[in-house]
């Protein structure tokens, strides 16, 4: 046997154990860096499980408080902003805080909708009346780090580490119990935020857009945490501050999507989430458009389940192992 077909029969081992058969020696240059959380999964080749109810299409809302640094520090943008201090795009996103949510929390109530808020802990500072009112909904709170005027993706272990935990005691001190799920500012991960979400105590991650299911995700010290599904097609920053689609193509894409998903659902359980930040559509006339896409949805009621994520995540850990990838 000469070289070259040693080159071609001879197996490589991946960091991640899986043996693969080269057929040159560029092929082992093409094999990528992997993240190592969890394993490719073909959503049609998964066991079959049902959401309570024997519901097989969970809906949900992300509704996200945030809280920005004056004159310093990131933030969505409705114009180009100039030098700090920003004060067009500052105020437009406070406008969300100080009238947005409100109307709101009454256009939930008026439907009757549970919420998952993802709450930056400075919201607790800076409108407490806020977190207030969604308490004596008794609404799922998420946390949401600190403010999403930062990244957490850029803080070394031992900052993100302190950051988790100054955020999570700011909840636990506010709401009397721990929260379970979480969802970075500006979707910012560093290599390790699962391990220290895990080791933090939280049960679920909202980060990770790759999946209409729920996912296990491995962590360094052998303890897992699941990915809930959470958009970034049915969400308005993307949407409406990235594409500029107008209110009702937003809300269009929310009806669409979910009727799409309600077909989709009939071969297997799925997760619907939509993605909302009040200074976006807590404006009049992107609420309209809101109002008109949920109805569509709570119309359909008795053929869904309209829940939390946090509900979502306390569901997948009652299911068989192996039912979930």
């Amino acid at each position: 046997m000469n070289d070259k077909t040693n080159a071609r029969t001879t197996g490589e081992t991946t960091a991640h154990g899986t043996r693969v058969d080269n057929a040159t020696a560029k092929d082992i240059r093409l094999l990528l860096k992997h993240h190592g959380r969890y394993h490719y999964s073909a959503i049609t080749r998964r066991p079959h499980f049902v959401w309570p109810g024997n519901k097989q299409l969970a809906v949900y809302i992300g509704l996200n408080l945030e809280h920005f640094a004056f004159g310093e520090g990131l933030g969505a943008e409705l114009a180009p902003g100039g030098p700090h201090p920003d004060v067009l795009n500052f105020s437009w996103r406070d406008y969300g805080n100080r009238v947005g949510v409100w109307r709101l929390i009454d256009l939930f109530d008026e439907l009757s909708l549970p919420v998952s808020v993802l709450v930056n802990s400075s919201i607790y500072h800076y409108c407490p009346e806020v977190m207030d009112a969604f308490r004596e909904r008794g609404c799922e709170i998420v946390g949401h780090g600190r403010t999403n005027s930062e990244r957490q993706g850029q803080l070394s272990e031992a900052e993100e580490r302190d950051l988790i935990k100054e955020s999570t005691d700011t909840i636990i001190q506010a709401e009397g119990k721990r929260p379970t799920g979480w969802l970075g500012p500006w979707i910012s991960q560093s290599p390790l935020t699962p391990d220290l979400l895990a080791e933090a105590g939280y049960e679920y991650l909202l980060d990770w857009c790759m999946d209409d299911q729920p996912i296990w995700f491995a962590t360094r010290n052998g303890k897992r945490i699941l990915s809930v599904p959470y958009p970034q097609e049915l969400n308005d920053i993307p949407s409406i501050a990235g594409r500029k689609d107008s209110a009702d193509q937003f809300a269009d894409m929310i009806i669409d999507n979910f009727e799409e998903m309600l077909l989709q659902s009939r071969k297997q359980s799925l997760v619907m989430g939509i993605a909302l930040h009040p200074y976006l559509v807590g404006q009049p006339y992107r609420m309209r458009h809101l109002r008109r896409a949920l109805q569509a949805i709570v119309a359909r009621r008795d053929d869904i389940w309209i829940t939390t994520a946090g509900e979502i995540a306390r569901h997948v850990r009652t299911l068989p192992d192996g039912t979930i990838p």
